[in-house]
Order: structure tokens, then sequence, then C-alpha cells
């Protein structure tokens, strides 16, 4: 799909993730600028995130724990879903780089493939309370690079597909396990937290959106309309679901051996299921469920988000400029998400987190200690640097890339 706007649209200095600064076709460097709207919305995934990681049990009720419980799995979702466009914007946007250049960009991301892997094996071994993505991102970038060139309808054609199909696969390959310990690769692929075989859905949405011209006039109300017809599809679909299959609701609470399933279309406080899964567990939406209904539900939420970010930064200056610290964070996703892991395991004998529906205040403050420190942080390092630390490390890495002919 051709743009009117030139690549030169992002304003926004800080890298991501995945680091989108590399040449452009005929060796011309682009603007040192990002999508300010981008880097809003993984800021918010990161807090999301750290929400889930130290945050009050959702237990706590009322307006906070409400909040919780829509972060938890969601603000995952949406980061793969950003890890995404990333990685269309190393490999090309609004069209692919061909050549030299698209062998490099193609290189590039493999090389920080393998780093987001050594690195999420790395904070695994803290033992800390955190399930680390970084691992499953790294195998998520390296399956999802033969699909760099596709255009967005048929990277939105994957991503459908993928949602409809591989959550069957999961289920019926887990249920061949028994329940057996796996590691490596099985454990990336199928029984990890966070199973490449239904994360890699999000990631190629997230190619797709980045595909489109972003500029044109409509396409932020069709992505919203999108995004919410997905939502609907996803919760809504798994609610009736549950209500209209014979004995859906009592074999999904069996299984998890809680009194009640009926929050189970978009809740994770149904919890999780022990020993053998049922088929109903397929209806279910929870977040980290791993269905279809969860992860069109999920994939509805991140698309909405993205394009509401993308429309505070286009349209509304005075509130872009009072998100900037946020804004900072999301272009240093990878520091600040290393080092709220790294804070966990280095003063996890030093402070005390309450434990689940204990002190809910007392965990709202450190998660708040979280976010405020993750703000300055930023904001301070952005000011004087292009890049964050391990961003600026993760983008020396790839400098033999550019040997790549």
């Amino acid at each position: 799909m051709t743009s009117t706007a030139p690549e030169t649209e992002v304003r926004d200095r800080a890298p991501s993730l995945v680091d989108a600064r590399v040449p452009a076709a005929g060796g011309r460097r682009p603007s040192p600028g990002r999508l300010v709207g981008i880097d809003l919305a993984r800021g918010i995934a990161v807090f999301g995130m750290y929400a889930v990681h130290v945050g009050p049990d959702v237990t706590v009720g009322g307006p906070v724990g409400f909040a919780l419980e829509t972060a938890s799995g969601r603000s995952s979702a949406l980061f793969a879903f950003l890890a995404g466009f990333s990685l269309t914007i190393i490999t090309g946007r609004p069209r692919p780089r061909t050549g030299r250049a698209g062998r490099q960009a193609v290189a590039r991301v493999a090389i920080r493939a393998l780093v987001l892997l050594v690195l999420g094996y790395a904070l695994t071994a803290l033992d800390t309370e955190v399930n680390v993505i970084l691992s499953c991102y790294g195998l998520l970038f390296l399956t999802a690079l033969p699909l760099h060139r596709l255009r967005a309808p048929a990277l939105a054609l994957v991503a459908a597909g993928g949602a409809l199909v591989l959550p069957q696969i999961l289920y019926v390959v887990r249920a061949s396990l028994g329940g057996g310990g796996t590691s490596g690769m099985a454990e990336l692929l199928f029984t990890g937290d966070y199973p490449a075989l239904t994360w890699f859905p999000f990631l190629v949405a997230g190619m797709a959106v980045a595909r489109l011209d972003l500029t044109r006039r409509g396409t932020g109300l069709r992505l919203t309309l999108t995004g919410g017809a997905l939502a609907v599809l996803g919760y809504g679909g798994s609610w009736l679901a549950l209500h209209l299959v014979p004995r859906a609701l009592p074999a999904v609470a069996s299984a998890t051996g809680v009194g009640s399933a009926s929050s189970a279309w978009w809740s994770d406080t149904a919890g999780e299921p022990h020993g053998r899964v049922p088929p109903a567990w397929l209806l279910v939406a929870a977040p980290h469920s791993e269905t279809t209904f969860s992860i069109v539900g999920n994939t509805g939420v991140a698309l909405c988000a993205v394009v509401v970010c993308l429309a505070v930064a286009d349209r509304m200056p005075r509130l872009t400029r009072l998100a900037r610290p946020v804004a900072a964070v999301g272009s240093t996703a990878l520091s600040v998400y290393v080092l709220h892991i790294l804070a966990l395991w280095f003063f996890g004998d030093v402070w005390y987190v309450p434990a689940v529906g204990e002190d809910g205040l007392s965990a709202l403050t450190v998660l708040f200690s979280f976010i405020a420190t993750a703000m300055v942080l930023a904001t301070l390092w952005t000011r004087r640097f292009r890049r964050g630390p391990l961003e600026h490390l993760l983008h020396a890495a790839t400098r033999p890339a550019e040997r790549v002919g």
C-alpha cells in the first residue's frame, strides 16, 4: 500500500524495544524521530505490566481492581502488537526495503531476536515472580520475518487465521503432553506462560497496521471501529458461548476450582485450569487463556489503544507534551522493563511487596514508585541520549548486519 507521507513523518527522537532507526534504502538516514503515539502506547503497556507484577491484587475491587484486571494480559498483548509495528518500521514502512538494504534489515531483526532470546533466559534465571516475555518476543521476531514483505491485507489475513487455528492446535498439543514438563523450544512454543504459538497473531496484527498509511483520512476511524468490533466479538462471543453451550460454565468452574466461572469471558479472576483442561476452556476469553476469543478480544483492545494514542499525538499537542514522560518510558521500553525485573530481584529481600489481597494500599504505593521512577529516569535519559542504555547495546550488537551484501 502506498503512502502520501514519507518516513520522516515520525518526530520523536527516542528508540523502542526494536530500534526503528536503521538506514533507509539507498543508504539514506531516516529522520532520528519516531511516532510519538507509538511510544505513548508502549509506555502505557509497560505501566500495565508493572501493575500486574507489583500492583495490588484485583481482589481489592473498585476502580483500582477494575484497572488492574484490565491491565492483566492486555498490556503484554499490546506490547506484542507494538513489537510487530516496530518490526515493520525496521524492514520498511510503508513499503518493505529491497535489495541490500532489505537484507541488512532482516539481519538486524534476526540479531535482535537472538539477543532477546538470550536476555529473556537470563532474566528468567533470576527466579523472580515475573513471567519474562522477552524470549517469546525473540522467537516471534524470527518466525514473523518471512512475512515482512506482505501487504496489510495479507498480514491481517494471516493474523486472523492464526487467531482462529493456533489456539486449537495449542490445546491439542498441551493435551497430548498430559501436563508433562518441557523445556527449551517446546516451552517457548507450547507450554510456557507466553506460548509463541498463540502470541504470533498479536505480532502479525501489529505488522498489518504498520503497513497502512496512517495519515490517510478515515484510516483512524476505520481502525477504531475494527478494534471495537474485535473486542465485542472476542469478549461478547465468549460470554454468549459460555452461557449458550450446555454445561460450559460448570466445566470451566470445575477445572479452575473456583465457585463461579462467570467472569471467564474477560477476567483472570476465574483462575487457571488444573489437571485435565476441558474443551469448554476454549470458550473463555480470560487474558492468558490462549484461546481464539481471548486473542480476538485482546487484539481489539490493543488496536483501539494504539489508534487513540496516535490521535492524541497528532491532534492534541498540549496533552502530548504532558504525556512526554510516558512516551519517554515507551521509547526506552527494553531498558525500563529489564530494570524493574532487576529491582524486584535485588530488592526482593529489602522491601515487602504485600501478598495477594493483604494490603492493597502498600502494593499501590510500590506500583506508583515504579512508575514514577521509570518516568523520571526515562525523561532524563532521553533528553541527553538518542537511545536507552540497553537499546544502545542492542543497536551496537546489530552492527555486523551492515556487512551483509
